[in-house]
């Protein structure tokens, strides 16, 4: 036994603080982990909260944000209204349905392109717009969680 110690303390030292520092060369300071995770997270957040921040809007993009907001419900008001004026006039109805036939392929495939690229974008730019207000949220939370609070401080020390 007495060789085989003196040969691991030639090779990793003696001690406790040789064998932490031996420890250190083959696996990570979980803490020390945790420290440089916490950073960057904070980093990315609040790069994330700068690039997203509120803006003020002007009176045309308030005006776009109005007309971008009629698609959606007059597709749906004018689906009901079809089935509405089925009911109503079948005649009426059937006459507009051959109309509609007789568009022409590529037509619709062009309105499809159009419709998916109008609802994709709306889509796209309201995840934004939700990831822009939790990053704020989260960034007030952190910054929340940073200050000194001397009640909390007060109860911990029981002085309560």
């Amino acid at each position: 036994m007495g060789l085989i110690e003196r040969v691991m303390s030639l090779a990793f030292g003696t001690g406790a603080t040789a064998l932490r520092e031996t420890a250190h060369v083959f696996r990570e300071n979980a803490e020390n982990r945790a420290v440089r995770e916490l950073e960057l997270s904070e980093a990315a957040l609040a790069q994330f909260a700068a690039e997203f921040a509120a803006r003020r809007r002007g009176r045309f993009d308030r005006l776009m944000d109005a007309v971008n907001r009629l698609p959606r419900p007059a597709l749906a008001l004018g689906t009901l209204g079809l089935f509405v004026g089925a009911m109503a006039d079948p005649v009426w109805f059937a006459a507009r349905m051959e109309g509609v036939a007789l568009v022409p392929e590529p037509l619709w495939w062009l309105m499809g392109a159009v419709v998916s690229f109008y609802f994709g974008a709306r889509h796209q730019a309201k995840g934004q717009e939700f990831r822009r207000a939790l990053a704020e949220r989260a960034l007030a939370a952190r910054k929340l969680q940073g200050e000194r609070n001397a009640a909390l401080e007060d109860w911990r020390r029981g002085n309560v």
